[in-house]
């Protein structure tokens, strides 16, 4: 079945690649056989006097002046647009017909991401609205679709100078500048509608248990039905490992597997575990589900990070998630799979995804290819009830979407203090801290949570991480001769590494922004070009910062890893280790000899 399954997806994607975006699957640890994507050419249109609501543009009868292809944005080139002016509110159109043989199903309409706020109608009906940049949603529209053609409308307000808003590196003014970046409007991940029983698994959450060689499963079926069962099946290299099934009362199933001779996945060795969950009534399959799973487990102990049990020292890179033709959708897979490889040829063993929610697809190939992950939320600047109110709605549905995926070991949900820009002394800020921290765990118990990334920690925190653009391995070794001693005090580096009245928790040390060195590849590039401390003259210049910087911070024995600054350019900012376009500055097995020599 996995195997027919996989031919039949495969057979999709390369039928539809020759002229539809992104054609994959948007989801590949929640797949299922019918499904099609509704990337590709969409209508559309800005709306600068915000009339469309009074004028009906819902209703379908307007005629829309532009093209634009989904899931790309329209500040993107590959959009068909190009337009990086301000627009508050923009308008999306489809037609589609249905397959007739969905007749009998239930019909969901997948919305990856739309930034911000968006308003879907099909036929003039509205389905439903979702709040929130990053995360997805759907709508069960089945009572809305007709036989033959269908008119799909979307409606997306995009605050782009809301500074409440959780937004990450996406600029509130008209251009980008300094460390921010070209915003992004509208639909940017893919659309796509699924067909499924109205019995059918609603919710997966799969967790490892390195410990006890097992993995425990927890499903929530959309409706009760007679006689209902939950078979689960794990496979791997397409022999049956395990399976199990449980009977479900209401609508939520749990399931534990034990896996002989378990398999473990880490960055050296990514095994992946298939597993295929049946819905089961009165003997008929009433829906199939495929997803996957890694046996993975991390903890803390004694200063140190440990993978599965052992120490890990992480070499992980500052990851924007921005292409110059695509603003922060990724143009292909391919791109996917080539950023992850670029960043693996540096000798470096993962990626801290910086103020994004990453395409789910970027996770699947990072499960795949043996690569770590600390995954962050995108972060608002100004601190209030309603910057609150919107933090609190969307990271919980970031970690829902991802929770599957083993590369990730950390959560981030606040970096330097955004959105609680008076943290360190501010009482209710300090709590809006801690209860995302506190919110984090209670989410997931299973991975290792950061409250701040980089300064002004509370004393609720899994990790200590500093940031510092010291421009020496000599400075940086100087500074923090002494760190995690009895009595020695963490270092200031512009901040204070702890919010007034929070004491150091004992929790390892890390260097989570470091080096931004920056290193012009060819001719000299825009006037507003920077790096972090100057930009060096010569390759050999860069070498020689980078290699100081590194084996300062890995010659401390408090340090148990570090997160350099960064992988690749972004527009004006080039501290990368890449151009934009993602060509390395220098051969990527001289970098290698300084990151990961011998390895």
């Amino acid at each position: 079945m996995r195997l027919a399954f996989a031919a039949f997806l495969l057979s999709a994607t390369v039928a539809a690649a020759a002229d539809v975006p992104r054609p994959e699957h948007p989801r590949p640890d929640r797949m299922r056989a019918e499904w099609q994507t509704l990337n590709g050419p969409w209508e559309f249109d800005f709306d600068e006097a915000d009339r469309g609501l009074a004028e009906g543009w819902f209703r379908g009868a307007r005629s829309f002046s532009r093209s634009i292809l989904v899931p790309y944005c329209p500040e993107s080139r590959l959009s068909g647009i190009g337009d990086t002016s301000p627009h508050e509110v923009v308008w999306y159109r489809r037609r589609l017909t249905v397959p007739d043989a969905w007749k009998a199903r239930r019909l969901w309409l997948h919305f990856g991401a739309v930034d911000y706020e968006a308003r879907v109608w099909v036929n003039g009906d509205e389905v439903g609205r979702h709040r929130g940049g990053m995360t997805p949603f759907a709508f069960d529209v089945t009572d809305q679709v007709k036989p033959g053609e269908n008119v799909v409308v979307v409606r997306a307000w995009d605050g782009w100078n809301d500074r409440t808003l959780p937004r990450g590196k996406q600029y509130w003014k008209p251009r980008s500048e300094s460390i921010f970046y070209t915003r992004t409007t509208g639909i940017w991940q893919t659309v796509w509608m699924e067909a499924v029983d109205p019995v059918h698994v609603a919710t997966l959450r799969i967790t490892p248990d390195v410990d006890r060689s097992q993995v425990v499963i927890d499903a929530r079926l959309s409706r009760p039905a007679p006689d209902l069962w939950l078979r689960a099946t794990v496979a791997l290299d397409g022999a049956t490992v395990a399976q199990s099934e449980t009977r479900v009362a209401d609508r939520d199933a749990n399931v534990t597997l034990r896996l002989p001779g378990q398999r473990l996945w880490s960055p050296e060795h990514p095994t992946l575990y298939d597993l295929t969950l049946e819905a089961v009534a009165g003997g008929k399959v009433l829906d199939t589900l495929q997803s996957y799973f890694g046996q993975r487990k991390v903890s803390t102990h004694a200063g140190k990070v440990y993978l599965n049990d052992a120490p890990y020292y992480l070499r992980l890179v500052l990851d924007q998630g921005y292409w110059p033709e695509s603003v922060l959708t990724p143009p292909t897979d391919e791109a996917i799979q080539r950023d992850i490889q670029l960043a693996k040829s540096f000798g470096l063993n993962g990626a801290r995804k910086h103020q994004k929610v990453e395409d789910p697809r970027w996770l699947y190939w990072c499960d795949k290819m043996g690569f770590l992950v600390w995954g962050e939320m995108a972060n608002a600047y100004e601190y209030g009830g309603l910057y609150v109110s919107r933090m609190l709605e969307e990271w919980p549905q970031a970690i829902a979407r991802d929770y599957n995926h083993p590369s990730i070991i950390t959560w981030v949900p606040i970096n330097e203090s955004w959105g609680v820009p008076g943290v360190l002394t501010d009482r209710a800020q300090q709590a809006h801290l801690k209860s995302l921290y506190e919110l984090t765990r209670s989410l997931d118990s299973t991975r290792l949570v950061v409250d701040n990334d980089g300064w002004e920690h509370t004393d609720a925190t899994d990790l200590m991480t500093l940031h510092d653009y010291a421009r020496t391995g000599a400075e940086m070794a100087a500074k923090y001769q002494g760190l995690g001693e009895t009595g020695h005090p963490i270092p200031r580096n512009g901040r204070e590494a702890l919010v007034y009245g929070a004491a150091y928790n004992g929790t390892p040390f890390l260097m989570t922004e470091f080096g931004g060195i920056a290193f012009r590849l060819g001719a000299p590039g825009a006037a507003n070009e920077w790096g972090y401390s100057g930009i060096e003259p010569t390759a050999e210049a860069f070498l020689t910062r980078l290699e100081g910087l590194v084996k300062a911070i890995e010659a401390n024995p408090a340090f148990a890893g570090y997160c350099y600054t960064q992988l690749t350019d972004v527009e004006q900012e080039i501290n990368g280790l890449t151009t934009f376009d993602r060509k390395p500055k220098v051969d990527p097995a001289r970098i290698k000899a300084v990151i990961a020599p011998g390895r």
